[in-house]
């Protein structure tokens, strides 16, 4: 087999990315800067502070240059951490408010009287320029790597059951830019080598370290995953690290958890092992109290704001069919207890009558029933569901309490009742105006899928994580993705 372009991958996207990433990070800095300078102060080419022999010009270019090394200080450009994840803005937003610090501490040790209103301006525009400079940029990535290019080759080092698990999920997250190309099963009998559990080319099955190497300089990989039920020594292992290191081959380690979140893994130094300690979720105490403060201050803003387009959907609904405005349905909230969800009638009156004829006709999978033209949906319905307007006095319920604004799909009553034990980890937290499900395909999503993103929220939840997934419905609403 040909394992080169025949993969679909450039070998330089590296060097490309980090290079265009210095131009553009030099470029919106710049832009910042000088903006900053001449809104604080006009276009005079040798501003100096009054009775101090300050030059602002100076000062911008130093600031500039600088603010350009701490984003490669911070490794903000690493290839590793370009495509997915959060850790890219963490570390430019780290770099950049690091500088500021650092003018701030120098400025008042020294006595040096910094104009407020040039920091002011071009760091919180510099800052955001720089995230959506590498946002835009991450998009572009994200569509090169769906048509296979601009991503690392991987050679999977483990066990059978471990590679094919490993190979399926990096094969459905390919923004993240890992392309599983072959596998390699050390221990594992010849008489049980197959591809049919991963679909990949297993190179061999023996434990020795130049075996492993073979197989990498066979495929060509750019990193090594080991995962779960590889048969090496750990001398092995410690050994193969070496000789990769000096190949400039990358090591990932791939341990046996799934659905676990960053802020809930902390490694720790003992012995020489890096032990791996996994904290159990929690939404108690002043978690919980700044989620409720977050749901009443954000639902009562957004009644305020929406009040006029619910009055004309209002109007819509009432003018399209005959019935009332408002549908109200009996849904599963946290713990097992049962409330009123709220949303704009996008059905004819006696829907739930007709649900009965309409089984045979179900798309959904598992415990969901959807049709994706349903006859029961109105004119005006239709429209309303496309772009989730129908959702909106859902607001209430969450300014009630009886929702959260992100969370669990909010299920109906037969649902839990046929939930398996695993699923009712669903009703730990209240269910959700949007949520993972809602960003992630809506009603294209599997009833496993569904299922596997509440139970990563409640395993995982963070208001930062909230405020992200909000962002994400913004732009899932108006592409109307997976909605009828």
């Amino acid at each position: 087999m040909s394992w080169g372009k025949s993969l679909g991958t450039d070998s330089d996207w590296r060097q490309r990315t980090s290079r265009i990433l210095r131009v553009v990070d030099a470029f919106v800095i710049i832009w910042a800067v000088a903006g900053a300078y001449v809104i604080r102060f006009g276009f005079e080419p040798n501003f100096v502070v009054s009775g101090q022999e300050f030059n602002y010009v100076w000062l911008s270019v130093v600031l500039a240059v600088v603010w350009w090394f701490m984003l490669g200080a911070w490794s903000s450009r690493q290839s590793r951490i370009l495509g997915a994840g959060t850790d890219e803005y963490k570390r430019v937003a780290a770099a950049s408010l690091w500088l500021f610090g650092l003018v701030a501490i120098i400025s008042y040790v020294f006595r040096i009287e910094t104009a407020r209103g040039y920091v002011g301006i071009a760091l919180p525009v510099g800052l955001l320029g720089l995230l959506l400079a590498r946002w835009l940029l991450r998009q572009h990535l994200s569509v090169a790597r769906q048509r296979g290019a601009s991503m690392s080759r991987l050679l999977l080092l483990g066990g059978p059951s471990a590679v094919a698990h490993l190979a399926a999920s990096l094969h459905s997250a390919k923004h993240a830019g890992y392309l599983p190309i072959a596998a390699y099963t050390p221990g594992v009998s010849e008489k049980m080598l197959s591809e049919e559990s991963s679909g990949l080319p297993i190179l061999g099955h023996r434990t020795d370290t130049a075996s492993v190497l073979a197989a990498i300089d066979e495929c060509k990989a750019d990193a090594v995953a080991v995962s779960a039920g590889v048969q090496l020594h750990p001398q092995t292992l410690r050994h193969l690290g070496w000789e990769l290191a000096s190949r400039n081959v990358g090591l990932i380690m791939a341990p046996a958890l799934t659905d676990i979140a960053g802020p809930r893994i902390h490694t720790q130094q003992v012995a020489g092992l890096p032990l791996i300690h996994v904290t159990t979720p929690s939404l108690e105490g002043g978690q919980r109290v700044a989620k409720r403060l977050f749901d009443v201050v954000v639902s009562a803003l957004l009644i305020v704001l929406a009040a006029p387009v619910m009055l004309i959907v209002a109007a819509l609904v009432k003018m399209d069919s005959k019935g009332p405005v408002l549908f109200r349905q009996d849904r599963v909230g946290m713990e097992g207890e049962h409330f009123q969800m709220l949303k704009f009638r996008s059905m004819v009156v006696d829907a739930e009558a007709r649900l009965a004829q309409l089984q045979e006709l179900n798309e959904g999978q598992g415990l969901l029933f959807k049709i994706r033209d349903d006859p029961r949906i109105t004119r005006v319905g239709n429209f309303l569901r496309k772009y989730s307007l129908d959702e909106l006095p859902q607001l209430f319920n969450i300014f009630g309490g009886s929702m959260s604004l992100v969370g669990p799909r909010p299920p109906l009553p037969q649902e839990v009742a046929a939930y398996e034990h695993d699923v009712r980890r669903r009703l730990l937290v209240k269910p959700g105006l949007t949520g993972l499900w809602q960003v992630s395909g809506r009603s294209n999503l599997s009833w496993q899928d569904s299922v596997r993103l509440d139970l990563y929220y409640v395993e995982n939840w963070s208001l930062a994580g909230d405020l992200v997934i909000i962002l994400r419905t913004v732009r899932a609403v108006f592409h109307s993705t997976g909605a009828y």
